[in-house]
Formats: structure tokens, sequence, C-alpha cells
């Protein structure tokens, strides 16, 4: 009688799996740098959508963002209401031109500041070496689909 290993084959890397771990120490990290200026992930970049897009209306802010219409009128009211964003229009029956104010646009400065540093930390120098490839290997991916105005020289 002989005794078989048993032992399973390490499993196949899945990039899926591996990009949504990643991406949700991502969120966390970047959570925690963003708590201390009021805003979340979520608002963070909806307020980024309204500064990078003007005049985007509630239904392209919902398909940027992934979330449901309503749920960009709840968050564009908290926005609004905290100062970070005004409605040019704001008539009723009428289209919504949404725009940042200069506080919003301090606090993006801010916040872009702190995903900067959340950046560093993950996929910097001084990162774990397959993070830094991650990290290279999508600026470079975007570097390379950017129009040529837009890439970094």
């Amino acid at each position: 009688m002989t005794i078989e290993n048993t032992r399973p084959e390490p499993p196949v890397t899945s990039p899926s799996i591996v990009l949504l771990t990643l991406a949700r120490r991502i969120e966390s990290e970047l959570g925690a740098a963003l708590t201390p200026l009021g805003l979340t992930v979520g608002r963070f970049g909806l307020l980024g959508h309204i500064a990078g897009v003007p005049g985007a209306s509630f239904s392209d802010l919902a398909r940027m963002s992934g979330i449901t219409v309503q749920s960009v009128h709840t968050a564009v009211k908290a926005l609004t209401g905290a100062g970070l964003v005004r409605d040019g229009t704001a008539r009723a029956g009428s289209a919504s031109r949404l725009e940042i104010t200069p506080e919003g646009a301090r606090l993006m400065t801010e916040a872009l500041r702190a995903t900067a540093e959340v950046d560093e930390r993950l996929f910097g120098a001084a990162a774990d070496p397959v993070l830094r490839q991650v990290g290279d290997a999508v600026r470079a991916a975007f570097e390379e689909a950017a129009p040529p105005d837009l890439q970094a020289n």
C-alpha cells in the first residue's frame, strides 16, 4: 500500500480575485484618508465627476459613478448642503447645471493630496514589489491610452 500525496495543486491565480482583493484594500485605505476631510470614497468620486465634467446631468453622474440617479440626487444634495457644489440653474423644471464651488475645489485639492499619499504607501518606492509593478502597469496603461495632449511629460 502506498500513500499518495493528497496535497492539492496551488490554485491558479485569478486576476479578478487578486484585483478585487486589492480594490477592497485600496478603498479601505482611501476611505481612512478621506474621513478627516469629511468625504467618503463615493462622494469624492462624485465631486470629481462634477468638477471634471461640467454640465453633466444627474443621469450622466449616475452612469459615471455606477449608482442610481436617486442616489446621485441624495449625494448631490449633501454636497450642496456642505457648500461643495452648487446648481447654476436651480429652477424647478429646468435641467441642473452642477458646478463645484471654491470650497469644493479646495477640498478636492486636499483629497487628491490624500490620494497621492495612499498611492505612495501602496504603490510607491517603499511598497511591496508586486504592488509597485501593479501601480506601474496601471499608470503605463492609462498613459498609453491618453490622447497625446493629456500624457504626462
